[in-house]
């Protein structure tokens, strides 16, 4: 992977409309019109451990589903409309059907990848799942979303 691939993809990752603590990206590894694949670990003090569970905390679910829709369909609905001037789009969730395997637990890095199954009309549908350390089935499931430059 080239200089150019790597700044690519930090730029895609720079025009994410999310932040700390809501940026659920870290690094994206490989990116192709057909689907996507990128990383994140959970830090050990992430404000949603607080309460979720009081002595055994586990990344919930609704976390997963957004770090799988952050890297899965906003990452790769970025580099689908890279021919447009992107300086501003609009993004909304409008599908999630996800199965969960196994938990993520605080400090875990976990690994994405998106297929893309279509994108016409600004939707974008993937399928998603989600690998521990250990290459282990986290969750997997499908995500659309409306995507478009404004």
């Amino acid at each position: 992977m080239g200089p150019e691939t790597l700044s690519e993809h930090q730029k895609i990752i720079d025009l994410l409309p999310y932040s700390h603590p809501f940026l659920f990206v870290d690094e994206l590894e490989k990116v192709t019109e057909n689907g996507i694949l990128g990383t994140h670990t959970f830090p050990m003090d992430a404000y949603f451990y607080k309460g979720h569970f009081k002595d055994n905390p586990v990344t919930p679910g609704v976390i997963l589903t957004e770090c799988m829709a952050q890297i899965g369909v906003v990452c790769l609905g970025i580099f689908l409309l890279k021919d447009e001037e992107l300086q501003s789009f609009g993004v909304a969730l409008s599908n999630a059907s996800i199965d969960y395997y196994l938990p993520v637990l605080p400090g875990e890095k976990v690994k994405v990848v998106s297929e893309k199954l279509y994108f016409r009309f600004g939707k974008l549908k993937c399928k998603v799942r989600m690998f521990n350390a250990e290459e282990k089935l986290v969750c997997r499931g499908e995500i659309s979303g409306m995507i478009k430059a404004e």
